[in-house]
């Protein structure tokens, strides 16, 4: 069991309990970091494996980089 403290009353939810009762309650959470490279996908291919080109500081997705490439004679 999770415990929650809440220090802020924002929205109300009154359960009114019969017989088993489940409640869920969601909200929006605070958004992450954001990711501030630029995603190339132009020449993706089957098993394109992501990296970062850092001459053109965008992350890539194309067939220099493949599972075949890094199996098959890889440098790594």
């Amino acid at each position: 069991m999770t415990s929650v403290n809440i220090t802020t009353t924002k929205n109300t939810v009154t359960v009114n309990e019969g017989n088993t009762t489940v409640v869920t309650v969601a909200t929006q959470g605070p958004q992450g970091p954001g990711f501030d490279l630029t995603l190339d996908h132009s020449g993706k291919v089957n098993n394109s494996i992501m990296y970062y080109d850092s001459s053109s500081g965008k992350v890539k997705l194309d067939s220099t980089t493949t599972k075949l490439t890094l199996v098959d004679g890889g440098n790594f």
